[in-house]
């Protein structure tokens, strides 16, 4: 039987879990529930390195500020002039920025996809 993919953005992973909850009822095949951002790797996430920020021995703001990892310089000073890296901006309490970047991927067997898309856009999906 055919199989096709539902790309479902959500502001949170509760909506993302409830929408999973709810596709579990139908020929679920797969699935996958991710928090995506504009930037590639890890970056600066362990409190071992805290001593770089004092001695300058990191590649840069957006590396601190964003946990991202830049293989080119361009890219690092680029991504510090985002408002998220500077601080000049929040979108929301806490500092946290506001938007879809919860993204919820699952396969379906293609005669559940109509009902598939119907349920992650009742639950708040892109």
């Amino acid at each position: 039987m055919a199989e096709r993919p539902v790309f479902a953005y959500f502001n949170t992973p509760e909506q993302a879990n409830q929408a999973l909850e709810q596709l579990q009822s139908l020929k679920l095949v797969e699935y996958a529930i991710e928090r995506i951002d504009g930037y590639a790797g890890p970056g600066y996430q362990s409190i071992d390195q805290v001593g770089n920020t004092i001695t300058g021995n990191f590649p840069g703001l957006g590396y601190l500020t964003l946990s991202g990892d830049f293989d080119l310089p361009d890219s690092g000073i680029l991504a510090a002039a985002s408002v998220s890296a500077s601080g000049y901006s929040s979108g929301s309490p806490e500092n946290r920025v506001t938007g879809r970047d919860i993204m919820l991927v699952a396969i379906v067997d293609e005669e559940d996809y109509e009902q598939a898309s119907k349920i992650v856009k009742e639950a708040g999906a892109l």
